[in-house]
């Protein structure tokens, strides 16, 4: 039997589908589970018939692959992919290939691309967005990792990709732990987009008193224009959605969310770069939150806040929610895009951002018509500092401001909680101010700790300290910062 294109290991969702969507392009593929009876479990049944080899041992596996060998991991991040990276290694010889697929974090890729490379072997760390329907019908793919490696698994892994037009959601993001980087933002900004539509949802239902049929249709409208995209539509299918009595099955789901780190991971690695990555943030802990389900609890009935009285034109108020959404949208994707940026200086990445909103395009979880116009954006200006410096962007937000700020300015004053929306806002307000009241927070610190502070009279980079109480001396702390 011809030896396979590719081996995978890891025949869970992920893994089971993307092997059916690379065997439907013509790829044989070789395939192997920790549990051996899900490979016998899948052979013969989703994969009768069609071009797998069933492996039970990794040794199986790695024997039964082309050369250069390409080895795929589909599995749980953290030390299983280094656990996996071990027994691999003595089956392959220079110029194999291992790659991880799954949602590892970005200094694991850095770290395993450098010892892989040092046993003379080629690594890949590739972010696979797009659910288990990505997964079998074209995900979006994020490789990066070593470079010599990307001539041998580009054919495959834009066959299987998804399209916009004729271009695959799939090309190279950069070296080493880049390609989980972008991965990770993208799920970063997919947390945001998913709780700015979550507090549109309660401001309908809270507020106006909206039904689940009637919030649907206005999902379904909205999809059809700028907000057009795979969340949005998700949503409307959602409200539709009826359970067994003919209820809304929605409001039978208990309000706790769950979460599996990628959030976390693009908070914390904004914070280490110094990225205002505030709606992002703000999302983190709205399910963090969330998941305080029994001190809620407690809470509602013990603090009181003021009294849901919306009287407004509700045709209006869903207007300018559309605003705000949009509005809100565009500076999640700013300040990803902002993180992207500071982290190429960082680690020396070249990424393309053109190229990263493409492969966003279709197949993944954020996939929406607005990500054309962010790859427009960086096709005009390849050196644009920030989305909200291009003109399409700042006509856009300018317009969307006014309904904005009235939808947050409602959700305050009738108690609804709305974090992302606000943050959004507050980002933008702080973002367009020439001067902040950082100046006063500087005297500060000079002021209790001698950290010292710039003039606006004298060159940057000139630091000065003040002896504020008279009780001090002329000694000021080193500048540094953190």
């Amino acid at each position: 039997m011809k030896k396979a294109d590719i081996g995978l290991i890891g025949l869970a969702v992920m893994g089971e589908n993307l092997v059916l969507n690379m065997e439907s392009k013509g790829f044989t593929v070789a395939v192997y589970n920790r549990t051996i009876d899900k490979v016998d479990k899948f052979i013969s049944g989703r994969g009768t018939g069609k071009k797998f080899i069933g492996c039970h041992t990794i040794q199986d596996l790695c024997s039964n692959l082309e050369r250069p060998r390409k080895v795929m991991m589909l599995v749980k991040a953290g030390s299983p992919v280094d656990d996996f990276i071990e027994q691999i290694i003595p089956h392959l010889e220079p110029g194999d290939i291992i790659i991880d697929g799954g949602n590892s974090h970005f200094p694991d890729t850095i770290r395993r691309t450098a010892y892989v490379e040092s046993q003379g072997l080629l690594y890949i760390g590739t972010g696979v967005s797009g659910g288990e329907e990505g997964a079998l019908l074209g995900p979006s793919m994020m490789p990066g990792g070593s470079p010599a490696a990307w001539p041998a698994v580009k054919t495959i892994f834009q066959a299987v990709a998804a399209k916009v037009g004729d271009e695959p959601c799939c090309d190279w993001v950069g070296e080493n732990g880049a390609g989980h980087f972008v991965k990770m933002v993208h799920n970063g900004i997919e947390y945001g987009d998913m709780q700015i539509i979550c507090e549109a949802y309660q401001m309908m239902k809270e507020l106006l008193g909206m039904t689940a049929d009637e919030m649907h249709d206005v999902f379904a409208e909205w999809n059809k224009g700028d907000l057009d995209s795979y969340l949005v539509e998700i949503t409307r299918d959602i409200l539709g959605f009826r359970d067994e009595n003919g209820d809304a099955l929605v409001e039978k789901i208990l309000d706790t969310a769950g979460q599996k780190g990628t959030g976390k991971w693009t908070g914390v690695s904004a914070l280490d770069l110094g990225i205002p990555l505030t709606l992002i943030g703000e999302s983190v802990f709205a399910r963090c939150l969330s998941a305080q389900k029994d001190l809620r609890v407690k809470a509602s009935t013990y603090l009181s806040g003021p009294e849901k009285l919306f009287k407004g034109d509700k045709a209006q108020f869903l207007s300018d929610l559309k605003d705000a959404l949009l509005g809100a949208k565009i500076i999640s994707y700013a300040q990803g895009y902002d993180l992207m940026g500071e982290a190429a200086k960082e680690y020396k990445w070249n990424l393309n951002n053109g190229g990263i909103a493409l492969m966003w395009r279709g197949g993944c979880i954020i996939r929406s018509v607005f990500l054309g116009k962010i790859k427009e954006a960086f096709d005009k200006n390849p050196q644009l500092e920030h989305l909200l410096l291009d003109e399409y962007f700042k006509s856009t937000i300018e317009k969307a401001q006014v309904g904005w700020r009235r939808v947050v300015a409602t959700a305050i004053t009738n108690g609804v909680p709305a974090p992302c929306l606000a943050t959004a806002l507050t980002y933008f307000d702080g973002f367009r101010s020439e001067r902040l009241p950082a100046n006063l927070l500087q005297a500060q610190r000079d002021y209790f700790g001698a950290h010292t502070y710039e003039r606006i009279d004298k060159p940057r980079g000139q630091f000065f300290h003040t002896n504020w109480t008279g009780r001090g001396g002329d000694t000021a702390s080193t500048t540094y910062t953190v």
